[in-house]
Order: C-alpha cells, then sequence, then structure tokens
C-alpha cells in the first residue's frame, strides 16, 4: 500500500524514501526523488534549513514495472542463452559517503597536509570496490555517489579508468595510480572563479578561455607533491589533450600524451555527454556511446576498445524494443559488441543474434 506523508527534517531517518526533489538556488538537483536517505544525506538536507520534506512508502501502482508476458518458446530460448553479465563494480552506501566526504575536502582544501592522504583513502576505497568481486564491468548509473556534478563526475571518471585499465591488463600499481589521476583530474576547477564554475548557462568565450585553464591549475596543485608518482599530475596535466592535437592546453599529439591521460580522456568525455547540466541536457548512454566511436581521430582506439568492452548498455534481463517492432529480452551482451547484444523476442521467441547474425544487420534497438 503506498502512502505519502509529510516529515519535518529533524524527524528524518535513514531508510526513509524521498517523495520530492531537492534543488539548490540554481536549480540543480541535489537529492533524486525516490532516494533512501542515510545520515550524510539528511545532515545535507537539515544544513541547507529545508524544514521538512515528503516521504514515501510503499510502490505506486502506476510506477511498478509491469510484467511482460512471455511465450513458452520465448522463456525456452532465453533459458538456453542468457549469460550473465560480467561482474559489475559497486559501490557500498558507506562507501559512497566516505568519497562523498573525501571528494568535498579535496576540492576546498586544495592545500591542505592530508591531501595526499586523502586522496589514498579514497583509491583505496574504490579498489577494494573492483577487487572484492574481480569486477571487469561498470554501469555508471549505479556508482552516483553525489548529486553535485564536480564530484560525480570526478568519482564516475576515476572508477571507470580503474575498470579500462584493469580490462587493459595494467598493473595493480598503475590500476592505483589512474584511479587517483581520476579523481583529481578536475582538481584545478578549485581554482576557477565560483561565477564561472556555476555559471548556469553556457560559458562565453572568454569564460571558456578561463575554464580551459584548470587542467594547468590542476598541474600546479599536484605537481609538488611528493606522495605522488610523477605521471599523475602528467596525466590530469593532458586529460583534454587529443590524438590528432586538436586538445589543450598545448595540443599535445598522440606520442606525447602520457597512457593514463588517454584513459581518462575517453571516460571524461562520456561521462560529460551522459550527464545533465544546467546549459545542456544528457544524452543517452547509447548515443553516447555512439558518439565516442565515431572519435577515432582524436580518442586511443585501445583505450576506447576497452571502454567499449566494459560499459553495459542493456544488462541481461533488461527489456528493449527493436526496430522490426518486436519487444524482446536481453540474454547476453558480446564484447566491444555493446550496441547489439543477443536478445530474444518476448512472443515469437526468436533469437535475435544482433552483433553476429547476417540476417539481423537491418535490425536495431530503438
Amino acid at each position: 500500500m503506498f502512502k505519502r506523508y509529510f516529515v519535518r527534517t529533524g524527524s528524518l531517518r535513514p531508510g526513509m524514501r524521498i517523495d520530492q526533489n531537492i534543488k539548490d538556488r540554481l536549480d540543480r538537483t541535489l537529492v533524486v526523488r525516490g532516494t533512501i536517505l542515510d545520515e550524510y544525506l539528511i545532515d545535507g538536507i537539515q544544513k541547507r534549513g529545508i524544514h521538512g520534506v515528503y516521504i514515501s512508502e510503499g510502490e505506486p501502482e502506476e510506477d511498478k514495472e509491469p510484467e511482460v508476458p512471455l511465450s513458452a518458446l520465448a522463456r525456452h530460448n532465453i533459458e538456453k542463452h542468457r549469460i550473465d553479465d560480467p561482474v559489475k563494480v559497486q559501490l557500498s552506501q558507506s562507501v559512497k559517503k566516505r568519497v562523498s566526504e573525501g571528494i568535498h575536502y579535496l576540492y576546498q582544501n586544495a592545500d591542505s597536509k592530508e591531501f595526499a592522504d586523502t586522496s589514498l583513502k579514497i583509491t583505496n576505497d574504490l579498489m577494494k570496490a573492483i577487487d572484492d568481486n574481480d569486477s571487469l564491468a561498470v554501469d555508471i548509473s549505479t556508482l552516483k555517489t553525489s548529486d553535485e556534478y564536480t564530484f560525480k563526475h570526478s568519482v564516475d571518471v576515476a572508477t571507470m579508468s580503474m575498470i579500462i585499465a584493469k580490462k587493459m591488463e595494467l598493473s595493480s600499481k598503475d590500476v592505483y595510480n589512474i584511479g587517483i589521476a581520476g579523481l583529481l583530474h578536475d582538481m584545478g576547477k578549485s581554482k576557477i572563479p565560483t561565477e564561472i564554475l556555476n555559471k548556469p548557462a553556457r560559458l562565453n568565450d572568454e569564460e571558456f578561455a578561463i575554464m580551459r585553464k584548470h587542467s594547468e591549475f590542476g598541474y600546479s596543485i599536484l605537481k609538488d607533491k611528493s606522495e605522488f608518482e610523477k605521471t599523475i599530475p602528467i596525466a590530469v596535466l593532458q586529460h583534454h589533450e587529443k590524438m590528432n592535437g586538436t586538445g589543450y592546453p598545448f595540443g599535445c599529439k598522440e606520442d606525447m600524451i602520457t597512457p593514463y591521460a588517454k584513459i581518462l580522456s575517453v571516460c571524461d568525455v562520456y561521462d560529460a555527454l551522459v550527464t545533465k547540466r544546467p546549459y545542456k541536457k544528457s544524452f543517452s548512454q547509447r548515443t553516447a556511446v555512439e558518439m565516442i566511436m565515431s572519435m577515432t581521430a582524436e580518442l586511443d582506439i585501445r583505450a576506447m576498445r576497452a571502454f567499449l568492452a566494459t560499459v553495459i548498455l542493456y544488462p541481461v534481463d533488461s527489456y528493449v524494443q527493436l526496430s522490426n517492432g518486436e519487444q524482446a529480452r536481453v540474454v547476453e551482451n558480446k564484447k566491444e559488441a555493446v550496441l547489439r547484444p543477443t536478445v530474444v523476442g518476448v512472443n515469437s521467441g526468436t533469437v535475435y543474434n544482433l552483433s553476429e547474425d547476417l540476417a539481423c544487420a537491418n535490425i536495431i534497438i530503438l
């Protein structure tokens, strides 16, 4: 039974589900409707001076996932062809809280003596989450640690970069270091004027020129911190460089760009595309992947292939609509064919191997 009621913030408790969006003065969503509250979120709501919020229990009938009827043949073929996805990295609520608090601290205390230690602790948390279940795939929709763009983006890029580095069979040391670089790749934004960083509209040319300085600012913050290997500040400096020399700040080409930066660049572009900002709508994951695949002149091919082998767009057991008019259930994702999994028609029971069967070449997922 669904219930919705108003609760004063002083009475909020972990485990309650908020039934409204919480936004800041720039109309950016800080807490999404439907989020399960924890102590960290409750503390944040209370600190913003909000007197009360709506809470819900149960599930509205209209929000329930409709049961999809399957034909007998569909059930048989789903069972026959279903192969689990690779294990996806998952962050527990406690880890998300520690990581979010740590990232906030770093951006506010770039000159602190605890800066390096905090960075290493966060990376340890991410490394443990990846190693605990030998994760080799990532679903960014499950990673979100914060609703504030800069912090969320930093953790998303770090986590995806570590998974990609692992997929590329880099050493554990390299996986760890690229995690640090991913966390800190936008650290230079802490030196960008707030009115530019938080502008709820597109930047003009002058403002954009200042924003482009953030990679150099980030390098300046990190270059003298002896706790970090020298490859880390260089990766931060170069994460907007492009293989064909069209990037910034120096227009470096392929042979001048550090391997860490090549990986960071793919993750940075992808996460920026799928994230909604005040001045732009987010692209769908599918569209973002297609855009990444079109950037062969700008992005490192090896890093791009590893990325395509780690991001799961259509998880096994999810339902999709095919261009031939049939609804289908995903039964297997194919390595490096992220847009074309194997699916089974829920009515016909037909197995569509979209990545390998030439008879399916003209069928796409809508």
